[in-house]
């Protein structure tokens, strides 16, 4: 195998940085193009450089990584940080990976694995999946998915939680329906009336999942965790 990723370092703290570039310079699949300490100096040199990879901190002054991300277009994405509670946001912008510091060469040898592979094979994965709703059919979007339940008036019936805060009614669809066509590693039934995409959990516990949608009462989401669906939903967020 020889591609190489073209890749870019940034950590504010210069100690880490160096750290990093040392641990990447004995990583083959690695071609280190720029490493930077500020993450404004880096957004303003992007036009100038070709990369296919972003290695980066997090808590960072001035913008955080996970914004920075996020304006580096379609690049691939490994976070290097020493706060785990940003994971669930880092996994939300399809991040490669996520590795809590020290960082050691193994596990970081790991994450490029994982960025060469989606490098290698660009994803051709469906992204939608078709359904009838009370104001006709949709194609309703993975992403766009926040939770899904029981609908109220009809248990035939589905209410959809989207991104933007909106409610979709999906008419006369089965859980199994749906879990059969949704990516598995990214959404998990909780309950019998509930399926949640990992990527809206802001807190969870043994028994309870708080989301980070903000309900009307301006407290977020609560959702039960049932005892039948524990051990696969524990498994799935697992790290």
């Amino acid at each position: 195998m020889n591609t190489k990723l073209k890749c870019l370092l940034l950590d504010d703290e210069i100690p880490g940085l160096t750290y990093l570039k040392m641990l990447c310079e004995q990583i083959p699949e690695l071609e280190i193009v720029k490493t930077f300490n500020n993450p404004q100096k880096l957004l303003s040199d992007i036009p100038e450089l070709e990369f296919d990879l972003l290695i980066s901190d997090i808590e960072m002054p001035g913008m955080d990584g996970l914004h920075l991300a996020e304006m580096v277009g379609n690049k691939l994405v490994i976070f290097c940080t020493a706060y785990k509670e940003y994971a669930a946001d880092a996994f939300n912008i399809d991040a490669v990976d996520y590795i809590t510091k020290p960082v050691k060469l193994e596990r970081l040898q790991k994450a490029v694995s994982k960025a060469l592979e989606r490098f290698e094979k660009p994803d051709t994965a469906k992204k939608f999946i078709q359904l009838n709703t009370d104001k006709g059919k949709t194609l309703l979007y993975f992403n766009q998915i926040q939770y899904i339940k029981t609908a109220v008036s009809d248990s035939r019936d589905k209410t959809v939680l989207l991104a933007d805060g909106s409610f979709l009614n999906l008419k006369n669809v089965k859980f199994d329906t749906l879990l059969k066509e949704l990516p598995e590693a990214s959404f998990c039934r909780i309950n019998k009336k509930e399926i949640i995409a990992v990527k809206a959990i802001k807190f969870f516990n043994h028994n309870e999942i708080v989301l980070h949608h903000i309900e009307e009462n301006h407290k977020n989401t609560t959702l039960l965790l049932s005892e039948t669906y524990r051990s696969d939903f524990l498994k799935k967020v697992k790290l």
